[in-house]
């Protein structure tokens, strides 16, 4: 049986991803195909490339800020400059593409296509025509007509697009295309994964926090961007055969402070749920 995972966007939380597949790894699941958006794709496209859990952890520790770009409360005075329509001073995100480049090439592989340790499936949005984009290494041969996909694209600007935040970063520029952030369509790519001949597949989110009377503005627009994430996420969703929640408590979009928490939080719930995941994927 080929078991597939899917892992949502989510900031600097995505280091929690990781700490997932470390608990996967330690219980002797194997990983056939995998997707993610946003964040979720930085951890993919590593492990795709052959990056372990920990790698991965120390990779995010030594740059997470090249990774998240700036900090979360400079997005809502950027905001408040697009309403006023006054320069944004929005980052183009070279860092990330370059890092990723590089990271790719330290593996030998260059562009997406070049990955063969595993199926990897990584949505995007073109804001020129609106339709969501799949960056693989190996087209489906049940291709959503909705869709588009893409094998020659270098890994890091697949990442940079993936992961272009609105109002963070600016659209990525690739060919015709301008490229922003896959969560606007596809925050958990369940199906794509699914049809990378995969039986099962696990998705990955998190959980909403909750709001109370001490919650600030940010705590209320972070609730707001996972409200709608999970909403886009539903129909994949629905696709999946188990759905692990990652609960954070309240990190920050770009809270890069608790990067060590949220790895833990990643590994911890997994074990927590990992006899449930067992039995999940040993059944017919």
């Amino acid at each position: 049986m080929k078991l597939g995972i899917a892992l949502s966007g989510g900031g600097i939380r995505g280091i929690a991803h990781a700490g997932v597949l470390k608990a996967l790894e330690e219980s002797g699941i194997k990983i056939d195909a995998i997707g993610g958006t946003s964040s979720g794709a930085l951890i993919a496209g590593l492990y795709a490339l052959g990056y372990s859990p920990e790698d991965m952890y120390h990779l995010f520790s030594t740059h997470a800020k090249d990774i998240v770009g700036i900090g979360q409360n400079l997005i809502f005075s950027r905001i408040h400059n697009v309403l006023r329509r006054e320069n944004t001073g929005f980052r183009k995100g070279e860092n990330i593409e370059e890092l990723f480049n590089k990271l790719a090439n330290d593996r030998g592989v260059k562009k997406i296509c070049q990955i063969t340790k595993m199926p990897i499936s990584i949505p995007t949005v073109d804001i020129k025509d609106g339709k969501e984009y799949i960056f693989t290494n190996h087209i489906p041969d049940e291709k959503d007509p909705y869709k588009k996909y893409i094998e020659d694209i270098p890994i890091g600007k697949a990442l940079r697009a993936t992961s272009s935040f609105p109002a963070v970063f600016c659209p990525c520029d690739f060919k015709e295309h301008k490229f922003l952030d896959g969560g606007a369509l596809d925050n958990i790519p369940v199906i794509e994964v699914k049809k990378q001949g995969v039986e099962k597949v696990i998705a990955v989110n998190f959980k909403v926090d909750d709001i109370t009377k001490d919650s600030n503005y940010i705590d209320i627009a972070m609730r707001t961007i996972d409200l709608m994430g999970n909403k886009i996420a539903e129909e994949n969703l629905k696709q999946s055969d188990y759905i692990l929640t990652i609960e954070t408590d309240k990190v920050g979009l770009l809270d890069v402070k608790k990067l060590d928490s949220c790895y833990q939080y990643g590994y911890e719930a997994t074990m927590k749920h990992i006899n449930k995941i067992k039995e999940i994927i040993q059944e017919k």
